[in-house]
């Protein structure tokens, strides 16, 4: 046997094991990160279904909070599959922090339901799969369509199905996986509704919730089901300066970004995310060698997730003159940054980003700087804890004053889960509320001191 047919077989020992309906059986298929492709090609777990019961199913969370870069239900059944192994925007999956939550799928109608297939992928733990099953025609006493949390589906008229946990005993699991299950002698049985009830792959941090990226449910009553998914376009991928970072760039959504994204934005995050990991190092921490930046219209400016960046492609259109470039610099600092804590200040890794964008990559546009203070009006009164520019502006001058190190210092501290105000007084000799008070009385006096300065 080999690796991927050795996962396969442990992860079937295991299901059929623990399975309580003997009917059932449980196939698993893996496909680690070194062969994993967008075709989602399976020896024993059929390919992925673009045209199956499932396709014009409702799909609704009833239990678990969404992530918010979560591409949404609709992605377990729109026909489409991701075009990298990390892209939350192609996937749906839980908020982080939490163990998982519930969704329902509703068919419509009964029909007899030959197999269920389930498709996941991610480099780390967000790949495997655990869940358990359950299946209902609704016609039960007591029936309840959208059991919460805390409420056994099997006391309000559902049949567990399959208990499905696809974990490696060995390490994270990172890869690609396919499950398929079936009743191998005829169907599971005629169901209108499936209930997924989905559990976390780890504690360790909060990062533990799967990338489900299609569902597949076959009607044994049906037509054959299509098998040529649809595989998200290809993107166009780079390399940074260093030769160390493949990025990839996505604007299948904003074609109309795709010169500007090539000609203009790929030479700037080739030039800067070697100098922004060099500025952020910390022991035993190695930047990532790969991530994506995906353009398409949304709301907002643009967020990191992870290894991931979306941006907003209507903001960028109209600044593709002034701070698009910029804005994505600032997101590339959190590409670097990797924080996973809850306990780092917001205002201080916004800060840090800004502090990056804005006193080294874009220092000559004064976004941040006593230029662009004194722009705001005599009433602006900032404080160190305002985030973004104002706390870039903050940490400058710490920087410039007290300590050149202290950016690079903080980072360390924040991405090992290691921040505290107690940093400050270390490393600049006086504590933070001090610094504080001191660099806003030096801005109040600048700022006084050019209103007073202006001709009557």
């Amino acid at each position: 046997m080999n690796n991927n047919q050795l996962i396969a077989a442990a992860g079937f020992f295991l299901l059929a094991t623990t399975m309580s309906h003997a009917e059932t059986k449980v196939t698993v298929d893996y496909n680690d990160s070194d062969t994993a492709t967008t075709a989602f090609a399976f020896k024993t777990v059929p390919h992925p279904s673009t045209d199956d019961a499932a396709t014009s199913a409702k799909f609704i969370v009833v239990a678990g909070e969404e992530d918010s870069n979560s591409g949404g239900a609709e992605k377990l059944h729109d026909g489409r599959l991701p075009s990298e192994a990390d892209s939350p925007s192609d996937n749906f999956f839980f908020a982080p922090g939490a163990d998982g939550g519930r969704f329902e799928v509703d068919l419509g109608t009964n029909i007899n339901v030959r197999q269920v297939n389930t498709y996941s992928w991610h480099p780390g733990s967000r790949g495997p799969q655990v869940y358990k099953l359950y299946a209902a025609d609704g016609a039960a006493d007591g029936f309840n369509a959208t059991p919460k949390a805390g409420t056994s589906p099997e006391q309000c008229g559902w049949k567990l199905i399959a208990d499905v946990n696809t974990k490696p005993k060995s390490d994270e699991g990172g890869g690609q996986y396919g499950v398929s299950i079936a009743n191998p002698d005829g169907s599971l049985g005629e169901y209108r509704y499936l209930l997924f009830d989905v559990s976390a792959t780890e504690h360790d941090d909060q990062f533990g919730n799967t990338f489900y990226s299609e569902i597949d449910v076959v009607d044994a009553n049906g037509p054959v089901v299509a098998q040529d998914i649809v595989v998200a376009p290809e993107a166009y991928n780079f390399k940074t300066a260093d030769g160390k970072c493949t990025i990839t760039l996505d604007t299948s959504k904003a074609p109309g970004l795709e010169n500007w994204a090539t000609n203009q934005l790929a030479p700037v995050l080739a030039a800067w995310y070697p100098k922004i990991t060099a500025l952020l190092p910390s022991p035993d921490f190695n930047a990532p060698t790969n991530f994506k930046i995906t353009i398409k219209p949304m709301n907002g400016v643009a967020y990191t997730a992870g290894r991931n960046v979306t941006a907003n492609s209507a903001w960028l259109e109209k600044e593709l003159k002034g701070e698009a470039l910029g804005a994505l610099v600032h997101e590339l600092v959190h590409v670097v940054q990797q924080f996973h804590s809850r306990r780092n200040p917001g205002w201080l890794v916004e800060g840090s980003a800004d502090y990056i964008r804005w006193f080294l990559y874009d220092a000559d546009k004064h976004g941040a700087d006593m230029v662009w203070f004194q722009k705001r009006g005599k009433k602006f009164s900032p404080h160190y804890n305002d985030s973004y520019r104002v706390t870039a502006n903050f940490l400058n001058w710490v920087s410039e004053k007290y300590d050149k190190e202290i950016v690079t210092q903080l980072n360390a501290a924040m991405r090992e889960g290691k921040y505290d105000e107690n940093l400050w007084q270390k490393y600049t000799g006086k504590p933070l509320s001090e610094l504080g008070d001191e660099w806003e009385k030096e801005v109040h006096a600048q700022l006084a001191g050019n209103e007073a300065a202006k001709p009557d």
